[in-house]
């Protein structure tokens, strides 16, 4: 599991590099524009789809139907389980592909109907998202091949894909828009190739696996019904980040022009230590979990989730305080360059800060659903992200409600607030029903962990508030980057040597 893990994180950290690259250079052409405002939109719909559908419900539908075949069943019966699935799921999407494409204005209004009051932002986002929504295609077939090769201990090509979509993105940003009017179009059309790419990238492994088969419709197969019930609830249950995520889209679209790039510019930051280790963790332990499930070894399923718990709080929580301390300094190092100003430096900033604390929450989720989703138990989280999207929506009508009272500027920043509220609820409530069916819960062997988990951070807190005053704010775009790294890099050097002082060592995060 450490090494499976480890491969996925090496890959993410690749990936995740070249999309802040990626974002530095949509930030520096395009800035907090309309044009960028309108790409964030229709990138988002097709990115809010896959994930719900894709690599949310299906997924963990999938899993553990394709892991119980695997233990079970014969290589005979696994193949013709993925191209019955393979068969469906092309069959959905496909149609639900067209009918996007054919009434993508209709599809702007509903989830962007702030920009009917711009006919030139609304006109534009229509464009792109016919260029875009394809993509829910080629990354759902995407994800069903990754499933297949998570399944068989396989991790690297499907962890290293997302480079093929920063790589093409960036291209497209420096060189490409030049043969667009307007620009922006570029970046639709690299979505499209990378989808197709990254698509292209998981055929040969699956080949080599003899896992290669063609599609075949067949909703009445067995496993083809089993799944699609799993994923009814699940639709729902594993989502509720990104349905939360895209209410703020749609509150986002009434709000002064900039503002759905300063979130989404935050959103990229967060997303940085959820990848490394949230998903990472997550996309490992699935699959593991259900064939601990189907073996009926309830004693190495229920160590595995101790362990991912030791391991996310040992990074999340130095992650989410770091990246409140440091908001400011890190949106200034990395996108004040170009037509990103100073000005959105300080609003992005602010969405940052709001979101800094649901990195944690955002880990602990993608830990804790999938022990339910293993026992095939879809119920349980689709009630707890209920309850979590219900807080969301009444926090946001508060929160614009107290900004609109008192006239304070940077409404986004409300929106921030309740995904955050929402992500740490939904968080709580999984663990309390985890610890309700003695699946998981904190035993006495973590009061020590918890106490240098505790030091170490306090640690990292007194040295991130020594450095950070002797961050140059005034040099150049190559200066603050490399201050920003160092500062970085205390930070973590600091945490590391605490824990060490304080005698955790290696043994302490074994897997079981």
């Amino acid at each position: 599991m450490w090494r499976s893990t480890f491969i996925i994180s090496a890959m993410t950290l690749l990936s995740r590099i070249l999309g802040l690259v990626r974002d530095m250079v949509l930030m520096n052409v395009f800035g907090a524009s309309g044009l960028m405002d309108a790409f964030v939109v229709a990138f988002k719909i097709p990115n809010f789809f896959r994930r719900l559908f894709a690599e949310g419900a299906f997924s963990q539908a999938f899993v553990p139907v394709l892991s119980e075949y695997k233990t079970r069943q014969t290589h005979d019966d696994v193949r013709t389980l993925i191209s019955r699935v393979f068969g469906a799921l092309t069959a959905i999407l496909t149609v639900t592909t067209l009918l996007a494409v054919l009434g993508a204005p209709l599809v702007i209004m509903a989830f962007a109907p702030g920009f009917n009051h711009d006919p030139a932002k609304f006109d534009i986002a229509v464009e792109l998202l016919r260029l875009t929504f394809p993509y829910l295609l080629l990354m759902s077939l995407t994800a069903f091949a990754s499933s297949i090769l998570n399944t068989y201990g396989s991790f690297a090509s499907s962890s290293f894909s997302p480079v093929l979509l920063n790589v093409t993105m960036i291209g497209a940003a420096w060189w490409g828009r030049s043969f667009f009017t307007p620009p922006i179009l570029a970046l639709g059309y690299a979505v499209l190739v990378a989808g197709l790419l990254q698509l292209a990238m998981q055929i040969p492994e699956l080949h080599y696996k003899k896992l290669l088969t063609l599609p075949k419709v067949d909703f009445k197969h067995e496993g083809v019904r089993r799944i699609l019930t799993l994923m009814m609830p699940a639709l729902f249950g594993v989502s509720v980040v990104q349905i939360n995520l895209l209410l703020n889209t749609i509150w986002a679209s009434f709000m002064m022009t900039g503002s759905m790039t300063w979130l989404y510019s935050a959103e990229r930051l967060t997303e940085l230590p959820l990848g490394l280790i949230g998903i990472a963790i997550s996309t490992v332990i699935l699959p593991a979990l259900s064939a601990k499930h189907a073996e009926r070894d309830d004693a190495t399923f229920r160590a595995m989730i101790d362990w991912a718990a030791r391991v996310i709080f040992l990074v999340g929580v130095p992650a989410s305080i770091a990246m409140w301390m440091l908001s400011e300094p890190i949106i200034d190092a990395l996108f004040r360059k170009g037509q990103f100003t100073v000005n959105d430096v300080h609003m992005t900033s602010l969405a940052l800060e709001a979101m800094s604390v649901s990195i944690l929450s955002f880990m602990l989720i993608k830990i804790f659903a999938p022990p339910f989703y293993a026992r095939q138990d879809t119920k349980t989280p689709v009630r707890t992200g209920l309850i979590a999207v219900v807080v969301n929506i009444v926090l946001n009508l508060v929160f614009l409600g107290l900004f609109k009272l008192f006239d304070l500027p940077a409404k986004h920043i409300c929106l921030a607030l309740s995904s955050t509220v929402a992500s740490c609820v939904n968080a709580g409530l999984l663990y309390w029903h985890l610890k309700r069916q003695g699946l998981f819960a904190f035993a006495p062997h973590w009061k020590p962990l918890a106490l240098r988990y505790m030091t170490a951070n306090l640690m990292m807190i007194g040295i991130l508030w020594l450095v950070i005053p002797f961050y140059p704010a005034n040099a150049s775009f190559w200066i603050r980057l490399t201050a920003i790294v160092g500062l970085c890099f205390a930070g973590i050097i600091g945490y590391i040597a605490a824990l060490w002082g304080m005698g955790l060592r290696a043994r302490h995060l074994k897997h079981p």
